[in-house]
């Protein structure tokens, strides 16, 4: 706002802003700030003028113009780890934050939520777990709240993983923490049994995680740090072995937190296998199936021939 919208509308009176100075605007961002930033940007101030026309100060959001083309981030597609290397990674990290890794790439959770896994959200007879908080940074503080999106979810939870967490909960009692809840200014306060804590038992701070634990394990493993390959890769690597066993998108999208479907189908499609080679798979199976048992008349059961 202060620096991209400001500066140029501050002091435009809501009618006076027409598709013109728009893409105007627009233009000038192009080559000053990235693609992403610039969508961002655009984002906020078709957001300011729907809420104008929602208060009937204006009768058109002029972002939603014909000749206004609104700036796309450049959708890279995800290239998922290999297995071996996720096993790598896993056995490069210290052993307190081991099963850290196995909560990304077997559950889907996001780094903050796996910062705030607490025993008591996991349902070890029931195989399954419930992601209801995450540990974020808000003005350089640490505070507890909502998965992204304000939403809390379940996943299933594989016997593998399950079996990890009670050894490291055996190993590594799970420790008491109180931190602010969404907002460090707010006298709310959770207290939360935290299953993964610093050697000093208190809450891991993901910036001091990602730079003394989680790069030291990727060039253990050969990867080269950098933003494609945070802990959110594991999220890909999950998706990307879901989607190869023949889960569907819909319950993908529901175990990764996502908005809506809509977001994950656009995001993970390139990894959905084929559809050819099982369409041709699944009608040769069953017209073999029905050659193979005779049906009143000596015609097919359930296929008719011509």
């Amino acid at each position: 706002m202060r620096g991209h919208l400001l500066p140029t509308f501050g002091d435009s009176q809501l009618a006076a802003i027409k598709p013109r100075e728009i893409r105007e605007w627009d233009r000038k961002m192009v080559g000053t700030l990235g693609d992403g930033t610039r969508a961002v940007v655009f984002a906020h101030l078709k957001s300011i003028l729907n809420a104008a026309v929602d208060d009937e100060k204006i009768g058109k959001n002029p972002c939603l113009a014909r000749s206004v083309i609104a700036p796309r981030p450049i959708q890279r597609k995800v290239i998922p780890w290999k297995a071996e290397i996720v096993s790598a990674i896993q056995a490069g990290i210290q052993k307190r934050y081991s099963p850290m890794v196995a909560l990304g790439a077997g559950c889907g959770m996001r780094q903050g939520e796996i910062l705030g896994i607490s025993p008591d959200d996991v349902d070890f007879d029931g195989g399954w777990l419930h992601i209801v908080r995450q540990v974020k940074i808000v003005r350089d503080r640490l505070v507890f709240g909502l998965p992204k999106s304000d939403r809390d979810r379940r996943v299933p939870l594989p016997d593998s993983v399950a079996e990890l967490l009670r050894t490291h909960i055996e190993e590594f009692p799970p420790v008491k923490v109180t931190l602010p809840w969404e907002n460090p200014a707010s006298n709310e306060r959770v207290t939360v049994r935290l299953a993964f804590t610093t050697t000093r038992q208190s809450v891991i701070n993901r910036n001091t995680f990602n730079a003394k634990s989680w790069h030291p394990a990727l060039r253990s493993a050969g990867v080269t740090p950098s933003r494609s390959t945070g802990m959110h890769a594991l999220r890909h690597f999950y998706a990307s072995s879901l989607l190869d066993a023949g889960e569907s998108i819909k319950a993908l999208s529901e175990y990764l937190g996502h908005a809506n479907p809509g977001f994950t189908l656009r995001y993970y499609t390139h990894l959905m296998p084929s559809s050819e080679g099982r369409t041709r798979k699944a009608i040769d199976d069953l017209f073999r199936s029905s050659e193979n048992s005779d049906g009143p008349e000596g015609e097919p059961d359930g296929l008719a021939t011509a």
